[in-house]
């Protein structure tokens, strides 16, 4: 039975106090020095006396303090308010695949705007479109001597960046920083389009400079991401293994490669599995050779299997191993377990070709992708990030810290006759082509309407083209007017759902003192965690040390292996949209005090606090056949890619399979071309 839970008013703080044991887990403190700042209580009244689900929240019109037992705290800073989908982006997106707005009322109000290119989505794939668009569109205006061309996009979050965003705390006067999506970034040959593109929004040095270590304890070897996992290889990483094992208590295994998993409580059999593959040492005899391009002969072959399958060939894994232990870390990146996932998805990231020499590891800015996003908006609007104050002895306005720090100038992203506009909180719920003397033909039109949602009211915008540049779970909702062909490419794209819990710690000496900077374990909430150096990006200490505060970034993602890959997605968006805020704080703390309590670990004394990132379709999970096609038929992916559906073109990286920036870049690129074409 869970926890029942009274409320007492002390003056201007709240303080729940249970009947169960929520007290040690430090669930129970002032919200002042729990949430900091005196941030809102997250919940009140009869809801403390069970789960509520998104589903019961809308349906009872539950707002304010009753709509955060869903969101949660969402840290300090501009993105405050954007921590994942919070209900009202959930309640919004849920009234369009619930079809809410179908028909339109005859009260949708008109601003009488007209742009030559909307484009929906504010996202990486987005901005994108519209920096490609506004550069594009200026030439050939040039060219012709004519006008130029003005772009307007529509974001739905109170902030730009879709996943591309951060997370900040406030600690011991700190300011820490964490993303809560998109993470990686890698260096690319200076000639390559992708370095380029960087050059073009300003990130000219690509390389990135991450704190060093301070104070007198002997230097422990620390990630640069949190997907790292430096400690591996350096005996400072441990496995942990709970009662799914037998363990009760938990036991850990330290150092698990250099004890060859000497000590773990797994069979011969599965002890020399595993080793195999955490040694990367395939079967003898293995000829796998890595695809070279994108189509050729061993890519189509990988798109006809599992990932699982591909493992079980090449390492000698049984099922059962990888199900166990790989899943879902080992095809996280596209957001289920290889059971579930073509074999080539866990290749497609390399048909970028990132360099490879000696500055071959991921990079990444404190916030994630967050700071490329802002560079994206800065080349867009110049006038979108504040400049320094005139006495500030930061760098220049336009340098990649002043972008990543200064702030958000929300007025000057929506000026009236510029030539790009973002419009935020604006979620679009219908886009149609305009009929042409009465023929409605997308072939024949000359326009696009796009109605929105904004604060309550609808509104319509017209375009001479537009971009989709959200993801395909909206897309195939609000193209009303979208072919079948379209509509059945669509429904061969499973989303699956990502938690990105970001944990602010006061220090994380219990982790030193175990010799550990990162860890795994097999049951529970979550899979992994690491201690990571911070890139020197607006980040006010150069060095870190077990006393510093950090952020451990939970990535809990939502496997279950046996399911379709169709089944995995519903059954974790289930499970991440059905639990409150409160729910999963109890659930992280309980693991963590179950895992590290005897090492000196205080869950109300060292947790400073928790920001939850939910987001109900992190990923595309491509299922075997996404990439090339299968039996003839061709990919869905192409059906969308080949050509622009009137004067609607579609962008989004699940238009090519992998979830990763780069490839939203490349998706705008050839959006914004289709639809030029178009003009000329």
């Amino acid at each position: 039975m869970g926890a029942v839970y009274d409320l007492e008013d002390e003056n201007t703080t709240m303080t729940l106090k249970p009947v169960s044991g929520d007290t040690n887990l430090g669930m129970n403190d002032a919200i002042t020095r729990r949430d900091f700042l005196g941030s809102t209580l997250l919940a009140s009244g009869a809801l403390l006396f069970k789960s509520i689900t998104p589903a019961e929240l809308l349906a009872a019109g539950a707002t304010g303090a009753a709509a955060d037992e869903f969101t949660g705290y969402g840290g300090v800073g501009e993105y405050s308010t954007s921590n994942g989908n919070t209900l009202a982006v959930l309640e919004a997106g849920h009234a369009i695949r619930d079809r809410v707005y179908d028909p339109l009322a005859k009260d949708v109000i008109d601003t009488r705007e007209t742009y030559d290119c909307v484009i929906v989505g504010g996202g990486i794939s987005g901005l994108a479109a519209a920096l490609f668009f506004q550069r594009l569109s200026q030439r050939e205006s040039q060219r012709q001597a004519r006008p130029g061309m003005k772009c307007l996009v529509l974001e739905n979050h109170p902030i730009f960046g879709g996943e591309a965003k951060q997370n900040e705390f406030l600690v011991d006067g700190k300011r820490l920083i964490a993303h809560q999506g998109s993470a990686i970034y890698q260096l690319h040959s200076p000639d390559s389009f992708i370095a380029q593109f960087y050059d073009s929004i300003g990130l000219k040095a690509q390389k990135l400079d991450y704190q060093n270590w301070a104070g007198p304890l002997p230097e422990m070897p620390l990630s640069q991401t949190p997907y790292e996992a430096v400690g591996l290889e350096h005996g400072q990483y441990g496995f942990w293994f709970g009662a799914r094992f037998g363990q009760k208590p938990g036991m850990w295994l330290i150092d698990p490669l250099g004890k060859n998993l000497k000590g773990a409580p797994v069979s011969e059999a599965t002890r020399t599995e595993w080793l195999r593959w955490l040694k990367s040492t395939p079967l003898q005899g293995d000829r796998f050779i890595h695809p070279k391009v994108e189509g050729d002969a061993i890519s189509r072959y990988l798109d006809s299997i599992t990932l699982e399958q591909h493992y079980m060939e090449r390492f000698g894994l049984s099922r059962e191993t990888v199900r166990t232990f790989l899943s879902p870390v080992e095809g996280g990146a596209s957001g289920l377990g290889p059971d579930a996932l073509s074999a080539y998805s866990d290749y497609a990231f390399e048909m970028l070709h990132p360099v490879t020499d000696e500055y071959s590891r991921d990079q990444m800015f404190p916030g994630g992708n967050t700071t490329i996003a802002r560079l994206m908006l800065k080349s867009l609007i110049p006038g979108a990030i504040n400049d320094p104050a005139i006495n500030d002895a930061s760098p220049g306005p336009d340098s990649v810290t002043a972008v990543t720090v200064n702030n958000v100038n929300f007025d000057a992203l929506d000026i009236p006759q510029a030539s790009a506009r973002v419009r935020l909180s604006s979620t679009a719920i219908s886009v149609q082509h305009d009929g042409k003397k009465g023929d409605g033909e997308p072939g024949k039109s000359d326009s696009v309407s796009i109605c929105y949602l904004k604060d309550g009211k609808l509104y319509r915008v017209k375009g001479r083209s537009a971009v989709l540049a959200g993801g395909s779970w909206t897309t195939k909702h609000i193209v009303q007017d979208i072919p079948d062909s379209h509509r059945r490419a669509y429904a061969e794209f499973y989303r699956s759902p990502c938690l990105m819990a970001n944990v602010a710690l006061r220090n994380w000496r219990f982790l030193y003192k175990m010799g550990m900077s990162g860890c795994r374990w097999f049951e529970g909430t979550g899979n992994y965690m690491e201690v990571r150096k911070l890139a020197l990006t607006g980040v006010s200490d150069s060095r870190i040390s077990p006393d510093s505060p950090i952020v451990l970034s939970l990535k809990i993602l939502y496997s279950f292996p046996g399911h379709s890959t169709e089944e995995q997605g519903d059954l974790g968006r289930a499970e991440l949209l059905g639990t409150s805020f409160r729910d999963y704080e109890r659930r992280i703390r309980e693991q963590f005090t179950e895992m590290f309590g005897a090492y000196g670990f205080d869950a109300q004394r060292d947790i400073a606090g928790i920001i939850l990132n939910r987001w109900g379709h992190a990923y595309l999970s491509p299922q075997p056949g996404f990439f090339f096609g299968r039996e003839g038929r061709p990919a869905p992916r192409e059906i969308l890619r080949n050509a622009p559906f009137g004067r609607i073109a579609f962008a989004n990286t699940d238009l090519a399979g992998a979830m990763d920036h780069r490839y939203s870049i490349l998706e705008a690129q050839r959006a914004v071309q289709q639809l030029l074409a178009i003009f000329k």
